[in-house]
């Protein structure tokens, strides 16, 4: 019979743990989600735009790559891989690179992870010292979380829709001489909105400016974490741009944070990537390595197979965007029809990512004060999950949230629009 420990534990006890995960603070989204979960095992019908993850009912992963992986795991390819990456994979990222950005970083620019969170991590880890000031702009994803478990000073920059939710150089220039780390990210998670090329090079412009007058001091730089986890997922006329395709003097600064995770509704399959600086790169190399953060050999030798093959790989995305970027524009067409009929709803048209800006303006209406207040009206009353924006940093409570498309239908997306056409016109009383 096994010895039941339970009644030796008694309540939680903070003073078991060190002060730094006593202050780390949950995430909102996964709280939201787990609400939803529930609700859903209850039977309730939910449109649910929470999680940035795809369902595979929806959204599998390339059939080419699936057969990859399975084949490597029959080859026995199960044992550890580099700390650094198989090469044949670092091989195809840096090719990759040069194809399709343009941009040709040496093999030890190159650092493969478990997904693009390790990255992350690696950046905040390998270029933060406890004190430093990192800066970046909200609304954004999980940098005040990072910060806090390096012990970072952190700035944030609130950012407002008229300029897509993206920082301008005005904005970022008075903290850039305090900063060792400026976080940036295109296609932005929560926006789904994109940093415009004027835009991006007049923040690394600044950038470069601010590390030539280091350098005369005997000052560390300013290093560039640029999060592009979803760049091949922009749609119509927008273009995806990189701040060392914009100024190449910007190469010794930039770390890039990427990944299959969004390109090929790979969440579960946990491959990612560093870009960057071999200076940087080889030091992150090291703290991952003792993490044991690497992605697991299978997967690293097949996403290498799957991506060389240049055909399917592009088939496969064309694929991928056109089906997401109609999810987004059915969101943004029925509330631009909400809105032409004086309705309190506007949305930022799709740019990028598999997320869409949209503002329901009911604060101060139907006795609705925050932002929660019509999260959990609309979930309430029209079955319509979605996050937002305090969830990413924004403390006003304006109105703005976060709708993610990749684990919906069409049909449950134009099946929602009416419900919460409904809901908005009972609480406007028009």
């Amino acid at each position: 019979m096994a010895l039941d420990l339970t009644p030796l534990f008694g309540p939680r006890r903070d003073d078991t743990v060190g002060t730094m995960v006593r202050g780390l603070v949950g995430s909102e989204i996964l709280r939201i989600a787990a609400e939803i979960r529930e609700l859903v095992a209850q039977g309730k019908q939910v449109c649910n735009l929470t999680v940035g993850d795809f369902s595979p009912r929806e959204f599998p992963i390339p059939s080419g790559l699936g057969e990859a992986i399975a084949s490597a795991l029959k080859a026995g390819e199960t044992n550890y891989p580099p700390s650094d990456g198989v090469l044949q994979l670092r091989q195809t990222v840096q090719r990759f690179y040069e194809r399709t950005l343009g941009l040709k970083y040496p093999m030890d620019g190159v650092l493969i992870t478990g997904g693009a969170r390790p990255v992350i991590y690696g950046v905040f880890r390998a270029v933060m010292d406890p004190g430093d000031t990192v800066v970046y702009p909200v609304p954004s994803w999980n940098n005040n979380h990072y910060a806090h478990m390096v012990g970072a000073k952190h700035v944030t920059v609130v950012t407002d829709p008229e300029h897509g939710f993206m920082p301008t150089v005005e904005q970022l220039a008075p903290h850039l001489s305090e900063a060792r780390l400026l976080c940036l990210c295109s296609p932005l998670n929560p926006t789904g909105t994109m940093i415009s090329p004027e835009a991006l090079r007049d923040i690394s412009q600044r950038v470069v400016e601010e590390n030539r007058k280091r350098e005369s001091q005997g000052r560390k730089p300013l290093i560039v974490m640029y999060d592009q986890i979803y760049w091949t997922l922009t749609f119509g006329q927008t273009k995806h741009v990189t701040p060392v395709e914009l100024v190449p003097e910007m190469a010794p600064y930039t770390v890039f944070v990427d990944g299959i995770s969004k390109a090929f509704a790979a969440t579960g399959v946990r491959v990612g990537w560093a870009v960057g600086a071999p200076s940087i790169i080889s030091r992150m190399k090291d703290v991952l390595g003792h993490v044991g953060a690497w992605a697991p050999k299978a997967e690293q030798v097949a996403v290498a197979r799957f991506m060389d093959d240049v055909p399917a790989m592009t088939a496969f995305l064309e694929t991928m965007r056109r089906r997401v970027d109609e999810r987004l524009v059915a969101l943004h067409q029925g509330f631009e029809a909400m809105r032409a009929a004086g309705l309190p709803v506007r949305s930022i048209a799709p740019q990028g990512a598999i997320y869409l800006s949209a503002q329901f303006d009911l604060v101060g209406k139907a006795g609705l004060r925050t932002n929660d207040d019509i999260r959990k009206l609309l979930l309430d009353k029209a079955g319509f999950a979605l996050v937002p924006f305090q969830a990413f940093g924004l403390k006003d409570e304006t109105g703005w949230f976060r709708l993610s498309v990749g684990a919906v239908s069409l049909e449950e997306i134009r099946a929602a629009l009416p419900r919460v056409e409904a809901v908005l016109r009972e609480a406007t009383g028009r």
